[in-house]
């Protein structure tokens, strides 16, 4: 079984957030450093991007950070980890792809919702099986699983397709989670 190495973390960037969305992050950084999982995410020093990178860094864990030039001032690149300046969006998501061996979303808005959506259309157009772990302990994302639920009720998606949903409630069952489910393609 291949081993999981690198994960990718999808998660807003607002520090105007729950206090428990924060400590979430922190706990999940922990967790990461704790067992030797590379933090891939989009740079950043603010919000729950800045809560994970410092949880895993201070842990003694690995990070790399993937901003775009035009968020410098705004998501405020994490100097204290290896990061990578790229020149935008695309480039920096096909980066953080590449470099993650799975996906977990924390709480976020419309972009960590955009970046969670094209990794699941990408894994229905079966350009990769990477695994993708959503992760909230207050029912954050259940709206989405609800709106899932009805595009396979639709029939726009088949059933099968919610094996690449999990939804979990700690970071340790999220880990777990994607442990169980990583897999290699064959091109």
């Amino acid at each position: 079984m291949p081993k999981l190495k690198s994960i990718c973390v999808y998660c807003g960037s607002s520090n105007d957030v729950k206090p428990g969305y924060l400590e979430l992050a922190r706990a999940l950084g922990r967790q990461m450093a704790e067992k030797d999982l590379r933090l891939v995410y989009g740079g950043g020093g603010v919000g729950l991007m800045g809560a994970c990178a410092r949880a895993v860094h201070e842990a003694g864990g690995e990070v790399l950070g993937i901003m775009p030039k035009f968020l410098l001032q705004k998501e405020r690149i994490f100097e204290d980890v290896e990061h990578v300046i790229v020149d935008d969006m695309h480039t920096r998501k096909q980066m953080m792809f590449d470099e993650s061996d799975a996906f977990i979303v924390l709480p976020g808005g419309i972009g960590t919702l955009e970046e969670a959506v094209e990794m699941l259309s990408w894994a229905r157009l079966g350009l990769h099986a990477k695994p993708m772990a959503f992760l909230d302990e207050d029912g954050f994302w259940s709206p989405f699983f609800q709106l899932m639920d009805h595009i396979i009720e639709g029939k726009f998606t088949p059933e099968e397709f919610k094996a690449c949903l999990v939804h979990e409630s700690t970071p340790e069952a999220a880990l777990t989670a994607l442990r169980d489910r990583i897999v290699v393609m064959n091109d």
